[in-house]
């Protein structure tokens, strides 16, 4: 009887051995990620962080210019600063909510047209236009509003005829028949030194939305107006959220619109940051008032991207 040889199944070489030497590869390098991410962090530490730190401890100091500055823990320069520059901060946030809005309503309808209705080549010029005005200094942009809204040009004139500063003088955002060193004027410069910002990030939002959705919502005999608030609007919203978040957190601590377009009566809680730092040398009390602002704007912000609902920011 003859016997039958099983040949045996080859032995499969394991996974983490080399089959030609078989030692133990090297390790991956996982640290490599943390290494791309260093200088970044590096850049936040130096930056940011340490400065935090510096003007928090400047903040709790007493002391004078001549005499030194030293670290005492008192707590009530914040007290003092918030009192103080109460009102400061109530316009701050108030021009910064009303040039926000407008920026909303002037950019959504820019963006929309962007995104929907102009043709690639008009989509670029368009886009050029919109960013155009930060090849410009931000000082010469507000200045060149002196000269838009002063007293006795176009615009005043127009403004005059069409009776809109009855309405405005009623409101409390000008006073007679001018607009310069007015509230109004503040708003102006900061609606238009802020609205790319809204409106980059609105049309990045509302591009990515697929065209066909509104074919859809026609076959459905949906109108134009129920088609934007049912399906575009919605799915806009994280643009609308980014917008307006990139717009109103500079346009709260900005004091350039302020002190050129506006008048003693106007300022800001930046112009009372940059009057302590420079004019009054009272380090602490602007520190404290830097920090006050920050909270404040952080305080806000938490609370409206909870009531947006959304998280997903463009």
């Amino acid at each position: 009887m003859t016997a039958t040889t099983l040949a045996a199944p080859p032995q499969a070489v394991p996974p983490d051995r080399s089959p030609s030497s078989g030692r133990e590869p090297k390790p991956r390098r996982k640290l490599t990620p943390y290494w791309l991410l260093l200088p970044g962090i590096a850049w936040l530490v130096v930056f940011f962080a340490v400065p935090m730190v510096y003007q928090a401890s400047t903040s709790l100091q007493t002391g004078s210019l001549e005499e030194g500055f030293k670290v005492t823990w008192h707590i009530s320069t914040y007290w003092d600063a918030l009192v103080e520059y109460k009102w400061h901060f109530v316009r701050s946030f108030s021009y910064a909510a009303i040039a926000t809005v407008l920026c909303l309503a002037v950019g959504y309808p820019l963006a929309y047209t962007i995104a929907f209705k102009a043709n690639r080549r008009w989509r670029n010029v368009i886009l050029i236009l919109v960013i155009a005005p930060f090849f410009t200094s931000f000082l010469i942009r507000t200045l060149a509003w002196k000269t838009i809204l002063s007293d006795g040009g176009p615009v005043v004139g127009a403004l005059n005829t069409l009776h809109v500063l009855d309405v405005t003088n009623a409101l409390g955002l000008t006073s007679g028949d001018r607009v310069l060193a007015t509230p109004l004027a503040v708003v102006c410069g900061l609606t238009y030194n802020f609205l790319p910002f809204m409106i980059l990030p609105l049309y990045t939002s509302l591009e990515r939305i697929d065209p066909r959705l509104h074919e859809a919502a026609g076959d459905l005999y949906a109108r134009p107006f129920t088609t934007f608030r049912k399906v575009t609007f919605p799915i806009s919203l994280p643009g609308v959220v980014a917008g307006t978040l990139l717009t109103f957190i500079p346009a709260s601590g900005d004091y350039i619109n302020a002190q050129l377009l506006g008048s003693p009566s106007e300022q800001m809680v930046g112009n009372g940051i940059q009057k302590q730092f420079l004019n009054v040398l009272d380090y602490p009390t602007a520190a404290a008032l830097s920090f006050i602002l920050m909270a404040l704007i952080l305080g806000m912000v938490t609370v409206y991207m909870r009531k947006a609902g959304t998280e997903e920011l463009v």
